[in-house]
């Protein structure tokens, strides 16, 4: 009798299976890391004489990579969320009007899965590799320049001479990623570096992940093939502890397959995954915004966002710095998942 109980339940599992939809069952295959992520802004030394203070927060949304839920969300004031138009962020809107307090405290924790991801490594891409020349009219933003993002000048010059003798976007995308690879390293000595100001990076050859990433889009979108800009916050391998700060990556669209993520800077810490961070993502990150020149929701008053991971205030229509930010995790266990 147990035996057959056995048989009726393995048939049931299945079938059961075979009415998953598929991407499910690949997504359930994947390496994924659940944890709490802790989101914390204090406003301080808000001016006596403040009329309206407007913030911005960003704040992170779920996608077929990562499943986020906000489970907590402290603010001092009636606040909304809204949505950027061209790149579909979202952020938390607030507005303070004559405040009464020198400080303002914010906080959002999230309970997130995210999901390792891969498009393959550059032998598999290969199948893909199609003219970069016809960009789809929908993806046309992600082959124009941003300010601190060129695609001219000496960036065409060093785009052009790397992928000369390369065909299609999948082998010039890969020659690029090599190029910024070899010629960029992880130094964050001195200044200029964080502003994602490819010229810059081009000429001092160090930078963090903002500068690699900014560089490999420019030369990408030089030769026409579209590129985007993603930012959010690294997951250390610990099971807890504060976040000192954002990390950063980029993805470029393969026609016939979709966007691919590249995490250069990764690859440059760790050379053992060089071929890996073609194509694919690890689970240790979270993704909060992307895209570069934002346009926040409401319209700020001041000039677009460079990139958009940390708040961004206005005191009286002047943008105001004094923010402490405050970031940390710990992985859930497996009975909090559920």
């Amino acid at each position: 009798m147990r035996h057959f109980n056995k048989v009726l339940t393995t048939l049931f599992l299945a079938g059961f299976l075979l009415f998953l939809p598929f991407t499910l069952i690949a997504q359930a295959a994947k390496h994924a890391r659940s944890f709490e992520f802790t989101y914390e802004a204090v406003l301080k030394n808000i001016p006596s004489t403040a009329h309206t203070v407007r913030i911005w927060i960003p704040i992170a949304s779920s996608n077929p990579h990562q499943a986020v839920k906000i489970i907590q969300k402290v603010v001092p004031v009636p606040a909304r969320i809204t949505r950027d138009p061209v790149f579909g962020n979202r952020m938390l809107y607030a507005v303070m009007k004559h405040p009464h307090s020198s400080t303002a405290r914010f906080r959002i924790v999230y309970a997130v899965t995210r999901y390792e991801y891969s498009r393959g490594d550059y032998r598999n891409l290969m199948a893909y590799n199609r003219d970069p020349a016809k960009v789809p009219v929908r993806l046309v933003r992600y082959v124009q320049p941003d300010r601190l993002v060129p695609t001219g000048g000496v960036i065409a010059q060093i785009a052009s001479e790397t992928t000369q003798g390369k065909e299609g976007q999948i082998e010039k995308a890969f020659a690029l990623y090599n190029y910024v690879f070899h010629n960029m390293r992880y130094d964050k000595s001195g200044t200029g570096w964080g502003r994602g100001d490819a010229l810059w990076a081009c000429d001092a050859k160090h930078g963090n992940c903002t500068d690699f990433h900014s560089l490999f889009m420019a030369l990408a979108r030089a030769e026409n093939i579209p590129t985007r800009f993603d930012i959010g916050f690294p997951l250390p391998q610990a099971a807890q502890g504060t976040i000192p700060g954002y990390h950063c990556w980029a993805e470029f669209y393969v026609q016939g397959l979709g966007w691919a993520p590249v995490d250069i800077s990764e690859a440059w810490q760790n050379p053992s995954k060089h071929d890996f961070f073609f194509g694919s993502l690890d689970a240790n990150r979270v993704l909060f915004s992307t895209g570069r020149d934002l346009m926040l929701a409401p319209k700020q008053d001041g000039p677009p966002v460079n990139y958009f991971v940390y708040p961004y205030i206005e005191v009286d229509g002047k943008v105001f710095d004094s923010v402490e930010r405050r970031f940390s995790f710990r992985n859930l266990t497996v009975a909090e998942r559920h």
